[in-house]
């Protein structure tokens, strides 16, 4: 990832939410939530299933219609003439089944105010940006899930949104379309994008986002730079590695407990007030130490500090 700048304030925000609250029968969910992303950020979108993320995301695009709050788009309420400017990725297939990759790419171009022309080649150049090419006159029924899932991407990407929202892109890819999918997302937000989107998979989310929303039973439990958020968690981690000492050694320090165990190594977790000389002591009285670190939770650890595991 490259360099991180500086947080700006919510007035550069170019999506916001402002205290938006949607309720279906007894189940509410969101609750005044209110975040943002602006132009040039990937923001990861993060929860656990139910927790109001792709209710969000619809809302965007009057799928869903909000009880209260607003969503504004650059300072004003979003209409038809934003949406079309913005692209969508849904969880589930938003795709016709039986109808050609490539014409199909180029029938979505259209209904977003391209031209025949440029519709059919931003297809042809999406196809063979994310390896689809040789498929333009596959039918999607044909393809496999993955593959889907790229075209499914494609028809998001090939009008140049101004705001890219994606539900769980990531989810069913082989590890080298979700490094191509990254390397996509990121060239998005360069181009000046503003990009947000869901995913389960916290360490790819850690590894490409500046920014994070974390929502739980509807409401945002942290919003901001990835990096503030973990400082600011209440937990430290340890990893430690070592030599001679007994398989199910942990140090006997309140507030540390082991988090996993891995080729010859201990993963801690500790309260913020726990002293790590302390379990470096201890470590030492048990065997040789190969190797120590310490420092704030992964964002995967952190989620998990804000909603439970």
């Amino acid at each position: 990832m490259g360099p991180r700048r500086p947080a700006t304030a919510d007035g550069d925000e170019a999506l916001a939410f402002r205290h938006a609250s949607k309720q279906f029968g007894a189940v509410q969910a969101l609750s005044d939530c209110s975040f943002g992303v602006e132009r040039g950020r990937m923001l990861g979108f993060l929860g656990p299933n139910g927790a109001g993320k792709t209710t969000a995301m619809r809302a965007i695009f009057g799928l869903v219609r909000l009880d209260s709050g607003e969503l504004l788009w650059e300072g004003q309420p979003i209409g038809l003439t934003e949406c079309l400017r913005f692209g969508y990725m849904p969880e589930e297939r938003g795709l016709y089944p039986r109808m050609p990759v490539g014409e199909q790419l180029a029938f979505f171009g259209c209904l977003h105010g391209l031209s025949t022309a440029a519709a059919r080649t931003a297809a042809a150049r999406w196809l063979e940006r994310l390896g689809l090419a040789d498929r333009a006159t596959a039918k999607v029924e044909e393809l496999s899930h993955g593959n889907q899932q790229r075209v499914q991407l494609a028809a998001a990407l090939l009008h140049g949104p101004e705001l890219l929202v994606l539900d769980e892109p990531f989810a069913g890819l082989d590890p080298v379309a979700v490094l191509t999918l990254a390397e996509v997302l990121r060239e998005e937000a360069a181009r000046g994008a503003a990009v947000l989107f869901s995913s389960h998979q916290l360490e790819l989310v850690e590894d490409i986002c500046e920014t994070v929303a974390i929502v739980n039973r509807g409401r945002i439990v942290a919003t901001g730079d990835v990096i503030a958020l973990r400082r600011r968690s209440q937990r430290r981690r340890i990893d430690l590695e070592l030599d001679g000492a007994a398989p199910e050694w942990r140090p006997n320090v309140a507030g540390v407990e082991v988090l996993g165990r891995r080729n010859g190594g201990v993963q801690l977790l500790t309260r913020q007030d726990v002293d790590p000389r302390h379990v470096l002591a201890e470590a030492e009285q048990a065997g040789r130490v190969v190797s120590f670190s310490y420092g704030p939770p992964s964002l995967a650890e952190l989620f998990l500090e804000l909603v439970g595991s």
